[in-house]
């Protein structure tokens, strides 16, 4: 005779299990959200970055931006290849 089944352990009432998870929920507090602040330095710093941009190449990254909206950016295999060529001798190990 079994007195103690294996599968019944801890299946008193999984209605009751329930009820108490859903009354810890509503007792834990609420969750703070993720903030960020600027210092007003990090803000004067960002400014002068962005008065101080080389006209030749903001010239260029929008050119750049152009190309690859209208879908005529090119890429140069063989510079991507030369690029890449270090990379993976260094892991080959040659």
């Amino acid at each position: 005779m079994k007195i103690n089944e294996t599968g019944r352990i801890g299946g008193v009432n999984p209605y009751q299990r329930n009820i108490e998870a859903q009354r810890q929920e509503v007792q834990k507090p609420a969750r703070r959200k993720d903030e960020i602040s600027i210092s007003s330095e990090a803000m004067e710093m960002l400014e002068a970055q962005v008065v101080n941009t080389d006209p030749e190449r903001v010239k260029k990254i929008e050119d750049l931006k152009q190309q690859v909206s209208s879908g005529t950016y090119q890429v140069e295999s063989g510079k991507v290849a030369e690029k890449l060529m270090p990379y993976f001798k260094k892991l080959s190990g040659n």
